[in-house]
Order: structure tokens, then sequence, then C-alpha cells
């Protein structure tokens, strides 16, 4: 694992796009603050760059500077009901990374291979999921690698876990669930 890790950072790092294990389904995943790789995520997918995009972190500390100042502390995280959070957004988060929005989404990762993703960049990455838009995730490496071989620079190999779908969205400040987790 620590080879993939290794050629995954270099890749994220170096501009690239990877495709990776998540808590529930496999991802799309490059640095937030490199726009050209934002960008090309988005085109990947079809995705409307007006919905915004899911940062992963390791540890809370690495999205701080992606949260506006006022943001409370982003809960633990539970391994059996991966959450992502919607709070305000600092002011210099991109558009493409917040989408049309004051706010962005952001989890702690309880997946190992992610969050050893975001240790070894020392930052956040993006996490969508792997589908085009209006299309089913890719939960196996089969589907993943069929689908996104051609797409992306690096599939990082390892195994989607501990949840069996992808995460709830809630709102940090009300507590209001926009998407219920899926099993």
């Amino acid at each position: 694992m620590k080879l993939s890790i290794s050629r995954a950072a270099e890749t994220l790092l170096g501009g690239g796009v990877i495709a990776y294990p998540t808590e529930g389904v496999f991802g799309l995943g490059c640095m937030p603050d490199d726009l050209n790789a934002v960008a090309r995520i988005l085109r990947i997918k079809s995705r409307d760059p007006g919905k915004g995009l899911i940062l992963i972190a390791s540890h809370e500390s690495q999205l701080r500077s992606w949260l506006a100042s006022e943001v409370s502390e982003i809960p633990p995280p539970d391994p059996s009901k991966p959450t992502t959070w919607i709070a305000q957004a600092s002011e210099d988060v991109p558009s493409l990374v917040r989408g049309d929005h004051a706010t962005i989404a952001v989890r702690v990762t309880t997946n190992p291979t992610a969050a050893a993703l975001c240790s070894a960049v020392g930052s956040p990455i993006v996490s969508t999921s792997a589908n085009f838009s209006g299309e089913r995730v890719a939960r196996n490496r089969f589907v993943l690698r069929r689908n996104f071989r051609a797409c992306v620079d690096y599939i990082v190999p390892g195994d989607c876990g501990p949840a069996s779908g992808p995460s709830e969205i809630r709102n940090l400040a009300t507590g209001k669930i926009f998407r219920p987790r899926t099993l």
C-alpha cells in the first residue's frame, strides 16, 4: 500500500486526477487548489460546476483553511456512519470547489486508503463519486477500471469501507440532512 500511496501523492501533487476508495464508494480526486485538475474532474463527470465538490481530509485540521473562521469544530468521524458536513466556506475557496454556494462540503474520512492519501499530500483532496453525472457510481474495481482507466492518471488499489454507500450530508450549523445515508 505504501508504494501506491506514494505514487498517488506524486500524481496529485503533479496536477493529476486519481480514482480511489472511500468509505462507501470509489471516488475521483485531485488537489482542491489545482483549478485545472478540478475542472478536469468536472469535465470527466460532466458535472455541473454550480453543484460544488466535497473535500475529504485525514484530520479536521487539514480543513481549517477551507472553512470560515467562525465555523466550529467538525464532529469526529463515526466509522459506521460517514457524514459530510456543509459549513461556511472561507472567502478564499474557489467557486469550482464550492459551486454556487457560500458553503463547502467537508468530511474527515475513516477509509484508511483515503486518509493515507490526505496525509501523504498534507492536504484535503477533492472527493466526488466515481460516476458520470446521472449514472450509477462505481462500487467495485472492475467497473471503476472499465469506466475510468482512460480518464484518470492513476487508480489507487484498495477497498471501499467501512460503510456500504455514499455518506450522509448534513448542515453543520443546523443538523439538517440534505442526503440521508444510503446502503
